[in-house]
């Protein structure tokens, strides 16, 4: 029977090959001609046949670049090695000479100073944090940018990313990467869901073999899982969604449904290939698993890989670091919204409404976002006419490894649920840690970066950007979701948006585990007493110490941590031993007040 349904779905895979292999570019919103990426690929040796799913991914990749089968080679992905190849001239075209640098800011006067100075140059900020600020610019801008600047942040910089147009040369995937083991594919298996090992989590994916995926996982699971539609992008797209979960008939309780979603910032390809990790071990894990089992019996599960499909498309055919989504605004040579700023609650457009080209542009109106209005449409449809009630929402992003709750807008409102929110934060963050001993911070959204010259008043609190219209203040304060969260996901910066292919499992494992602590937070010891958790925690080897006992984890993981912080000198470092909150959590936790 197991051969026979194998034989089917390959059958199934062969029909749909010419449907959804390649993108197509009869619509004139796509590139007749799209900007060569990468020229991923050399002279290789040669190699096994390659497997449909495999011949799928590369059929993309020709069809969008048109690099022949017999010039692709493996690049690594190790910024540490001298790379195999240099980046092809198109790319150097597009991203010149740019860097990425790294400010240490101490005082408001500094963060002032650099939003003002990035503001004036139209910078691209990356990431800021309570810490440090990540910007991207041209070396020859650099002088310009100094030159507005405190002297006390003249020196307070460190280089992160020398040479931008080679590291995003090797984040594309490369098509010549096929399992070694023939047992492996991109089918489900009957393996655990704690021992994921399907190539379709090896490399990220293009849009265009995401859905077919998940066609698929629909198609072999129809018993819980169910390919639904969100919406329609600007340019036309579907938004899908996996609805994971087992809803019982003739139920009149609404059912309680968690929202997990990432790639609403087109260039975060990580949090696009976690999502679909944590899918997939939740789906090909139930009736394996009594916990898995028991979640997906409780609550329906909502997985949307990107919420910004047309943005997402674009950062493989054409601009790798394109944050926005791709409609039209005032200003035709600088189009896109951020779809995080672009909701209606505490909407703060104002500070960006004459700059369209602002990478945190949001739109001239709340709501002006077309596929952030498609996703508050469809589920407050969901709540008024289907008897849903969303319970918790999780928003991936990248980077800087932080787990963050309401509110974003503003420090100065308490979420009258704050106790639980840090309770359910600080398991998450344990959960994480001990994964991969990777640490992340906790604290309020509105913290992200702040300054202030008096940490004791919260109203002089200044951010690098607007933090209004989120996402995470719309769930929790307009739809009532009272677990809302936005995790942004590795690293810390050594590749920012460009992590490499290898941290797609791990990050996966990372917040897998952080989803099975919600989901046990949410049950309530009622129903998860008497169901073995600890056999489902993701971890690199399966031998290692369980979930609870992190008791000689610290030493290891502020190890860990120092490592994490070597490439960035002493001068510039942080003493943050007087926030760390051990009390056998293993995680740094900030919280101003």
């Amino acid at each position: 029977m197991r051969q026979i349904a194998h034989g089917a779905v390959l059958a199934i895979l062969a029909l749909a090959y010419p449907i959804y292999a390649v993108p197509s570019f009869s619509s004139s919103n796509y590139p007749t001609h799209p900007a060569e990426p990468v020229a991923f690929f050399s002279q290789s040796q040669a190699q096994a046949p390659l497997g449909l799913w495999t011949k799928l991914r590369n059929s993309v990749i020709e069809r969008v670049w048109g690099v022949p089968p017999q010039q692709r080679g493996h690049r690594g992905g190790n910024k540490h090695q001298y790379p195999l190849f240099s980046a092809p001239a198109s790319l150097r075209t597009r991203y010149g000479d740019d860097v990425v640098l790294r400010f240490r800011l101490q005082t408001a006067d500094e963060v002032k100073a650099l939003v003002e100075a990035s503001n004036i140059l139209f910078l691209d900020v990356w990431s800021s944090t309570d810490e440090w600020v990540d910007i991207r610019l041209a070396k020859d801008v650099v002088p310009s940018l100094l030159g507005l600047l405190p002297k006390s942040l003249q020196t307070a910089h460190v280089p992160l990313i020398h040479d931008l147009p080679q590291t995003v040369y090797e984040s594309y995937p490369s098509s010549s990467q096929r399992p070694t083991d023939g047992g492996r594919g991109f089918l489900p298996s009957s393996a655990s869901s704690s021992d994921v090992t399907n190539i379709f989590f090896e490399d990220y994916q293009p849009f265009s073999v995401i859905v077919p995926w998940m066609r698929l996982l629909a198609s072999m699971f129809s018993s819980h899982v169910q390919l639904i539609n969100i919406g329609l992008s600007f340019e036309g797209r579907d938004i899908p969604a996996l609805r994971v979960g087992v809803r019982p008939a003739n139920d009149p309780k609404p059912r309680k449904t968690v929202i997990i979603g990432g790639g609403s910032h087109a260039r975060e390809w990580i949090g696009v290939s976690t999502v679909n990790y944590v899918a997939y071990s939740l789906i090909t894990a139930y009736a394996k698993s009594r916990p898995i089992s028991t979640l997906l019996e409780q609550f329906d599960f909502i997985f949307i890989p990107t919420i910004n499909p047309d943005g997402y498309v674009y950062t493989w055919e054409n601009d790798r670091l394109w944050r926005k989504n791709r409609q039209e605004t005032s200003l035709p040579f600088c189009p896109g919204v951020d779809l995080d700023r672009t909701w209606d609650f505490e909407w703060d457009g104002n500070t960006t409404g004459d700059n369209p080209c602002s990478e945190s542009y949001a739109g001239d109106e709340p709501f002006a976002g077309v596929e952030a209005r498609q996703l508050a449409e469809w589920v407050k449809d969901q709540t008024e006419q289907h008897n849903v009630k969303f319970v918790a929402y999780m928003d991936l992003h990248s980077y800087s490894q932080q787990i963050l709750y309401p509110y974003s807008y503003s420090c100065l409102p308490r979420p009258p649920n704050l106790e639980n929110l840090e309770e359910l934060a600080m398991g998450i963050a344990k959960a994480i840690r001990l994964t991969n001993r990777e640490s992340y911070a906790v604290s309020s959204a509105c913290e992200g970066l702040t300054a202030s010259q008096n940490k004791d008043k919260s109203d002089t609190f200044l951010r690098m950007e607007s933090t209004g219209g989120s996402s995470l203040d719309w769930f929790y304060n307009d739809l009532g979701v009272k677990y809302s969260y936005q995790l942004k996901l590795r690293d810390r910066g050594s590749y920012g948006f460009l992590l490499p292919r290898e941290n797609i499992v791990p990050t996966g494992q990372e917040v897998f585990n952080a989803v099975m602590v919600l989901g046990k937070f949410l049950l309530g010891p009622d129903r998860f007493e008497g169901l073995d958790w600890e056999a489902e925690f993701q971890r690199p080897n399966k031998a290692d110490k369980p979930i609870l006992d992190d008791d000689a984890d610290d030493d290891d993981a502020d190890g860990q941590d120092r490592k994490d912080d070597s490439w960035i000198p002493d001068e510039y470092k942080n003493n943050n031993d007087q926030d760390d909150d051990n009390d056998g959590w293993g995680f740094r936790r900030r919280r101003k007040r």
